[in-house]
């Protein structure tokens, strides 16, 4: 009896030990409701606290969505497709998109039409992923089975069932192994931490982040404040106070009345903001962020604004629209008031139009419903703060600077400025389908060309046909002569692999470069551990995924710390295995896993299957080092956003490859 109970008491130590490193948060359960020769097939998931499964609906780009794969049979057709509850919806800034998700459970519905009576069994797979704040799973295929009754003329739920699938047992580890791969042995991994030397011995945590519609709100202000510099906007402020002053018969009407027209202003925008949120929608919103075609349909647009500032043409309305608002001002009360408002937005709109569309775009991406509607909140705001604050003191107008050249000078940088912001949506296109036609030093050529060209302006090298003789340059304008210079200069060490962090997120990976400083990196555990044992390197395993979240924050923040990045590209052989990868292995190098029993067929497949077997984890990112023989140097760590705990966990690897190497 004691020796049972011993048994029994290191099975469960055995299964909570592996439940500590082996991650499965999403189980799945099954029942099938029966009516006449219709079914509903209901796949219920259940998430572990603290984790989420994503929709079936996600853009390009984003994680790895839910998807169902049903095994053709001549029994049943399938009605419709799978339907799916609400969720939570977020906006995720590392994949610059508004995602969906479901927390603690969730049920999948499909309809199915029965073509015949008889009894069956139906089949299929389920993939899903699922992430909390700090890792991700791989994509987990399981295998799903119903049991559809022959004779259905009464309803029929079937109890709810665990999924097919059985939990992998714990992974048995040996110190080194050796596989027969590509024709050449090739020491696996090993997750033996017992001879780690002490006298290298570090410690590490873990954190993370959000943004909201605050920060939409004031970028919208500032569109508005740029926007009263343009020559069709400036003008109007005094000409507008003036004309509310004088028609009024009283001071105190004529405030009223510009209050009224500035309230005007921003009730027009804001409409405007929220016809496109509702004419749009939120998943189209999430089209804006990611879709190639919105991508380079806004490219497009800006690249037309842009000339339009420079003076390559004019954006304007129809002369029609302008003279019905321009009469309907002529009424009297709040209904002309109304329209000389409308007015003044036609007529500005083709130097707000650029403006509007830049702040619209930002703003669709940025958020979901509410993004839009805050943004021209914002915009208008700021447009018509002058219109109610100069009416009330007339005086002050005689403070501001006439009307001149310098309103055509805004309007030309503004054109620049919109030249460089298109680049960035030809850029997330040409990023998306690979196309290299934007690599990092093209696009900062171009974006140093542009900004170069703006510091000339500045300085009056070069004119423009709509611009008045520069007499001299004003103390502002060198100002700003000195801003632009200042970061076309920035900009210049990029060409030769410098991060340039302040604009990060505007530019290509540095992966995307020509001229490439990053540490040598493989994506094939065979070549990178090959390559290490030539050059007598330690390896670090890098386990990530293309939909991997925080392994694309690890990327562009922790691995371009300067310290980090020595360390990666002098020090070690860096070997990223992407355990989602599609890529089909050829059929002689498929195999069933012994750790888990599924087939392996796919590259990520295998990726996986490693980093299971040999590792008992499968989350994302996941960092092993190893020396060129395969044994560890150090405990694994998972997302680790802190560069001096990172830092410490790579020095740690490093010392004791020294010690065992004698270097």
């Amino acid at each position: 009896m004691k020796k049972i109970t011993a048994l029994l008491f290191l099975t469960i130590l055995t299964a909570f030990a592996s439940m500590g490193q082996l991650v499965d948060p999403v189980k799945w359960s099954y029942r099938v409701e029966q009516k006449g020769q219709e079914a509903t097939l209901i796949f219920k998931a259940t998430v572990d606290k603290g984790w989420h499964v994503y929709s079936q609906f996600i853009p390009d780009g984003g994680p790895i969505p839910t998807s169902f794969t049903f095994t053709p049979d001549n029994n049943f057709t399938l009605i419709g497709k799978v339907s799916e509850p609400k969720g939570e919806e977020i906006f995720d800034s590392n994949f610059d998109m508004k995602l969906k998700y479901f927390e603690n459970t969730a049920e999948f519905k499909q309809k199915i039409k029965l073509t015949s009576n008889k009894a069956f069994k139906l089949k299929g797979v389920v993939e899903s992923m699922a992430c909390n704040d700090k890792n991700c799973t791989p994509p987990n295929a399981v295998d799903f089975e119903f049991s559809i009754t022959g004779d259905a003329s009464t309803e029929v739920v079937s109890p709810e069932a665990p999924t097919t699938t059985t939990e992998p047992e714990s992974a048995s580890v040996t110190t080194t192994t050796e596989v027969t791969t590509s024709n050449s042995k090739i020491p696996l991994p090993s997750s033996d931490l017992s001879k780690l030397e002490p006298a290298c011995n570090n410690g590490g945590s873990i954190e993370a982040e959000d943004k909201s519609y605050l920060g939409i709100f004031i970028a919208g202000m500032l569109g508005g404040f740029l926007a009263l510099l343009t020559p069709c906007v400036f003008p109007m402020i005094p000409m507008t106070v003036s004309f509310f002053t004088k028609r009024s018969p009283t001071r105190a009407k004529g405030i009223r009345n510009a209050f009224i027209y500035a309230l005007s202003i921003i009730s027009i925008y804001v409409t405007i903001g929220f016809f496109v949120t509702i004419t749009l929608g939120s998943d189209a919103l999430n089209d804006l962020a990611s879709g190639a075609f919105f991508n380079l349909l806004f490219f497009i647009i800006f690249l037309l604004f842009g000339l339009s500032f420079l003076g390559a043409f004019e954006i304007t309305l129809p002369n029609s629209w302008l003279n019905k608002a321009d009469s309907a001002s002529e009424k009297g009360g709040l209904i002309g008031i109304f329209f000389m408002a409308f007015t003044l937005s036609l007529v500005s709109f083709s130097c707000t139009g650029p403006i509007i569309g830049t702040l619209l775009v930002e703003a669709a991406k940025g958020s979901s419903y509410l993004g839009p509607i805050m943004g021209m909140t914002g915009f208008s705001f700021a447009l018509a703060i002058p219109f109610a604050f100069f009416a009330a003191f007339p005086g002050w107008l005689n403070s501001l600077p006439k009307s001149g050249g310098w309103l055509n000078s805004v309007k030309v940088v503004f054109g620049l400025l919109e030249l460089a912001l298109a680049l960035k949506f030809l850029s997330a296109v040409d990023l998306a389908y690979n196309w290299n036609i934007l690599l990092r030093e093209r696009y900062l050529a171009i974006w140093i060309s542009i900004f170069g060209l703006m510091s000339l302006y500045l300085i009056g090298k070069i004119k423009f046909s709509h611009d008045s003789d520069l007499p001299y340059i004003s103390s502002v304008r060198i100002l700003f002569a000195i801003i632009s210079f200042s970061f076309t200069f920035y900009m210049i060490p990029g060409l030769w692999g410098a991060p340039l962090n302040i604009i990060t997120g505007y530019l290509p990976p540095q992966t995307k470069q020509e001229w490439n400083p990053e540490p040598e990196h493989f994506n094939n555990y065979d070549e990178g551990m090959a390559y290490a044992k030539s050059i007598g390197k330690p390896v670090m395993i890098d386990f990530t995924g293309w939909s991997c979240v925080n392994c694309r924050k690890m990327e562009n923040t922790v691995w371009k710390d300067p310290k980090v990045k020595t360390h990666l590209s002098e020090d070690y052989v860096v070997i990223s295995l992407f355990v989602d990868d599609k890529a089909e292995l050829p059929s002689n190098e498929q195999y069933v896993s012994k750790f888990s029993g599924k087939k392996i067929k796919t590259t990520g497949n295998k990726w996986s299957d490693l980093e299971a077997s040999v590792f008992n984890r499968n989350v994302q990112p996941y960092y092993v080092l190893l020396d060129n023989e395969g044994k560890m140097l150090a405990e694994p760590r998972s997302y680790t956003p802190n560069v001096e705990e990172y830092t410490k966990f790579l020095e740690e690897g490093l010392c004791r490859f020294k010690i065992r190497n004698n270097k």
